[in-house]
This record gives C-alpha cells, sequence and structure tokens, in this order.
C-alpha cells in the first residue's frame, strides 16, 4: 500500500464522514490532500519508509479566515478519528514534524516552503527559495478543493519557474557541471586528490540531475529522491538515470570521465535542441554565457555565476 492511496482512502472513509458529521456548513470551503516532505508524497513510500511520518493522515488547508472560526476545534477533530486505518498505523510523527499532516492555514503552509505570504512575484523571490521545497508544496495529490483557494496558489507554482529564472539557474549549472567533471575530476585524479575527484563526481551526479529537471520544467526534490526521481521525466530522464547509476559503479577513472562527458554531451544536445544555447561545443561552460545571453531581465543578464 502506498502512502498516498491510504491517505485519501482514509480520508474519504474517515474523515470525510466526520467532516460531514462535525463541520457541515464549512464542507464547502475546505481543502484536503496530503503534500509536503514525506517520501509517500512523492510516492517513493516503501516498508522502510513507515518507521516515522507515515501512516493514515491526511492535509487540511483552510483560509485564514475560517481558520480563526474553526481551525482549532477541526484539529482537535482530526486528532480523535481512529489512528490505525486498513491495518496501518498509528502514524509515528518526528520530532517537530507533527505539523506535516491536520488542519493548517493555506497561507502558513506555502510560507513553510517559501518564506512568502504569497505566491513568489519577482525573480529574485523566486531565485531565494530552495528548489526542494518548491518540489515539496507541489507533490503529492489533492483530493477536493471546492472553494479553489489553495489549488489556485499550488497551480500558480506548478506553472514553473518565469523563464529568466529558469535560464539563470541553467547557467548557473552549466559552469559547475563543466568544472566537477569536464574539468576537474581529471585533475584531482592527477594529483591524487581522492577527497576533491570523489566530491567532483557526486557534484556533477546532482547538477546534471538538476539540469534534467530543468530542462523538463520540473522541480527537483530532496537530495535523496534526485536519482529516483529523474528516471520518470521524458526529456533525458531514463538515459541520465541510467549513466549516473554506471558513473557510481564504475571503478576506474577513465570509465568515470567517460560516462561524465557523455552526460555532458546529452546535455549540451538538449541545450541546443530547445534554442537555449548555439554553441557546437560539447564543453558546458561554453554554454553559460549562451544560456545567460537568452535572459531579457537587465538585473539577471548581469552577472553570470555558479
Amino acid at each position: 500500500m502506498k502512502g498516498l492511496n491510504l491517505a485519501e482512502a482514509y480520508y474519504r472513509e474517515v474523515g470525510r464522514p466526520m467532516i460531514r458529521e462535525r463541520f457541515a456548513e464549512c464542507e464547502d470551503r475546505l481543502a484536503v490532500g496530503l503534500a509536503g516532505p514525506g517520501s509517500e508524497c512523492f510516492g517513493f513510500d516503501d516498508e522502510i519508509s513507515r518507521d516515522h511520518d507515515w501512516g493514515p493522515a491526511f492535509c487540511l488547508w483552510l483560509t485564514d479566515d475560517d481558520f480563526l472560526q474553526i481551525g482549532d476545534r477541526l484539529q482537535q477533530a482530526y486528532l480523535e478519528l481512529p489512528p490505525t486505518f486498513m491495518g496501518f498505523g498509528p502514524r509515528q510523527p518526528s520530532l517537530g514534524e507533527e505539523w506535516r499532516v491536520g488542519a493548517s492555514r493555506t497561507s502558513d503552509f506555502f510560507r513553510h516552503f517559501t518564506g512568502l505570504g504569497r505566491p513568489p512575484a519577482t525573480p529574485q523571490e523566486w531565485l531565494r527559495i530552495p528548489e526542494p521545497n518548491l518540489a515539496a508544496c507541489t507533490n503529492g495529490k489533492v483530493f477536493c478543493d471546492p472553494l479553489g483557494d489553495f489549488s489556485r496558489w499550488r497551480q500558480i507554482l506548478l506553472d514553473y519557474y518565469p523563464e529568466d529564472v529558469r535560464l539563470k539557474k541553467i547557467a548557473s549549472l552549466c559552469i559547475t557541471i563543466a568544472q566537477t567533471g569536464q574539468y576537474n575530476f581529471a585533475r584531482s585524479m592527477r594529483r591524487g586528490e581522492l577527497f576533491s575527484a570523489s566530491y567532483s563526481v557526486v557534484k556533477f551526479c546532482a547538477d546534471a540531475i538538476a539540469m534534467v529537471f530543468l530542462l523538463n520544467r520540473r522541480y527537483a526534490p530532496f537530495y535523496k529522491w534526485l536519482h529516483r526521481a529523474v528516471r520518470g521525466l521524458p526529456l533525458l530522464g531514463r538515459e541520465v538515470h541510467e549513466r549516473v547509476g554506471a558513473l557510481l559503479k564504475a571503478a576506474e577513472p577513465e570509465q568515470q570521465e567517460e560516462i561524465m562527458e557523455a552526460v555532458s554531451v546529452l546535455l549540451a544536445d538538449e541545450l541546443r535542441r530547445q534554442g537555449l544555447s548555439d554553441s557546437a561545443s560539447d564543453f558546458l561552460l561554453d554554454h553559460a554565457a549562451r544560456v545567460q545571453a537568452n535572459i531579457t531581465d537587465a538585473r539577471l543578464r548581469q552577472r553570470l555565476s555558479a
């Protein structure tokens, strides 16, 4: 049983009857679902996941005014629901993670992840939000939202970064991917610097996967799920997933260099295919300035940095 399916069944068979019995006048104003940092919200949960923050549970998202009116009572009613369901539970929340489920303000939910009491409105606001946070507050599933307030906010984030922000992040990754995999790894190995060589490999993998997410216009999740998540992306997802797996298993530096170069070529080809760069080079550093030049916001275009 996947946690997201369990949560939806728990809401429909246990939670919804409680709401209709005790909060009927507000049912058409409540958004219900499950989203956030948990592995089940990404669909990656397994038996190992069930030791904490997993089990029958769901989120209730309210407007600020509605939360003032019924938030405390709704949360108390939620806590009185049966702790077990379909043979699963009770849920064991980690210390300080109790907020993940139950009743909360829509504004508080998104503020927790974005630091804003409204959707981001400027490139600078978008850039300040950690990308895994955007992945976490747009994952999972909304089971119902008759008022539509939660879904409207969520959809603004799901519509993805403004293009200038996406280009800025892609240009920066062109630099770091080139530095780690196409330049510094080989130099570190020649010097016998095993730490910097190993770090170069891991950093290359993380940044290459992050680039694939940007090329697909999807938010990259927390590092623990990066490799698993990239496999499902339509553009380069399976190819990069397989090559990263092979890279991490490779025993010889020459083989590692070859795989990193192959991944870099795939990324360079996709940059050209999307019209983001016209450089014929496969060295990704050569693409950084070309991608940066497409940014329309003069302030974002002025400085190129990793």
